[in-house]
């Protein structure tokens, strides 16, 4: 279990501001939560806003609003039926300052995406962009719409010569045990992997540099990529569609590894 410096548990953490994309992101965080047996803590961040209004008007409506999403994310949690306790925060500030500030002290990051839209070359919010270049901890990007009322597809990760790429690959072992999926791993090499994990069914293909086309026949059931550190920056940005064999695809959730 992940501990803090004081010996406390690292919780998972959700950043919740209302959309459907956060309560996706809330509903897959919580077998994470579960499995590591740290809370789950929903954080609102609660953004300065220039109104017509009096600042009275506006401070009611701005924490009844982060209320209603807390207590949304709170009551969709806990009809999934799993023991999980939940914790709510409403912070002040800027949404990816204060999610970078609590990755400091947390096992997971996870957040909600509406993946393509009428920007499709920069498919990540600004939140979610900033996060996975500067978080302290593991990052996870749930796109709307993907995540998981039951989990269903494949988990892929890339094998290759990065210096974290043996903690992505477990990360990736580790989350088809615990979501009871088959692993696809990009990679022209068998290693021990396979043997450590005779429980999970494991499949192998080719990667081509710059390529998609090894994972054609897998692409629309892939429920999650697991990428490492050195993807952070281009996964931020996403500009080319064909230059990573997981993350062509901008509807596709993501997690982001770190050492």
């Amino acid at each position: 279990m992940a501990m803090t410096t004081q010996g406390r548990s690292q919780p998972v953490v959700v950043g919740i501001d209302g959309s459907k994309a956060a309560l996706d992101a809330a509903t897959w965080a919580v077998a994470e939560a579960v499995n590591l047996g740290v809370p789950l803590r929903f954080v609102y961040v609660s953004v300065a806003k220039h109104t017509c209004r009096s600042r009275v008007d506006a401070v009611t409506s701005g924490a009844e609003h982060a209320e209603s999403a807390l207590y949304r994310a709170e009551m969709t949690v806990q009809d999934i039926g799993r023991p999980v306790h939940i914790e709510t925060a409403v912070v002040r500030g800027r949404p990816d300052c204060v999610l970078i500030d609590e990755s400091r002290r947390a096992a997971l990051v996870c957040v909600g995406s509406e993946g393509k839209g009428p920007c499709a070359r920069l498919p990540l919010g600004s939140t979610a962009a900033a996060l996975v270049k500067h978080a302290h901890c593991p990052v996870a990007i749930v796109r709307c719409g993907g995540a998981p009322q039951t989990d269903t597809g494949w988990i892929a990760a890339v094998r290759n010569d990065e210096p974290d790429n043996d903690a992505v690959v477990h990360r990736a072992m580790e989350e088809g045990r615990l979501r009871k999926a088959p692993v696809l791993l990009i990679d022209a090499r068998l290693d021990s992997w396979i043997r450590r994990y005779p429980d999970v069914h494991v499949q192998t293909v080719a990667a081509r540099r710059g390529a998609t086309l090894p994972i054609e026949n897998h692409s629309d059931s892939i429920q999650l990529a697991v990428v490492g550190s050195a993807d952070a920056e281009r996964v931020a940005r996403l500009s080319w569609p064909d230059y990573h064999p997981l993350l062509g695809d901008s509807n596709r959730s993501v997690l982001l590894v770190r050492q």
